[in-house]
């Protein structure tokens, strides 16, 4: 699958694939780090609130694909859980679909710098 059709795909979709991505990122790091509760240190990262935090950090960084990607991954949502604002839900699958996008396309080391600068504390 070339990035064109990538970039195509169904957003939901994307977004679907993208939490999974950062979720077995996070269990990564916390499982490498050893420290604490690994299962409530994960909740720090992988709620809307602080995915939609993680994306504003990187927002700036991001290529014209994954740019475009995550604007339309943002768009696409129309309702929130009640842990997080219909903006933050937004901005948490646009980076959903970032991650997924670059999972996807095989760019693994682009995957880990903007995950390193936006949940590494």
């Amino acid at each position: 699958m070339n990035t064109n059709e990538i970039i195509q795909l169904p957003t939901a979709s994307l977004a679907y694939l993208g939490d999974a991505v950062l979720e077995v990122m996070v269990r990564e790091m916390l499982v490498l780090d050893g420290k604490g509760d690994i299962h409530e240190r994960a909740l720090e990262y992988v709620t809307a609130v602080s995915q939609s935090a993680a994306a504003d950090l990187i927002l700036n960084d991001f290529t014209e694909d994954e740019l475009s990607v995550y604007k339309r991954g943002r768009n696409s949502t129309h309702t929130a859980p009640k842990s997080a604002t219909r903006a933050q839900y937004s901005r948490a699958t646009g980076l959903e679909c970032v991650f997924a996008y670059l999972h996807l396309s095989g760019q693994q080391e682009r995957m880990q710098q903007l995950f390193q600068k936006a949940f590494i504390k």
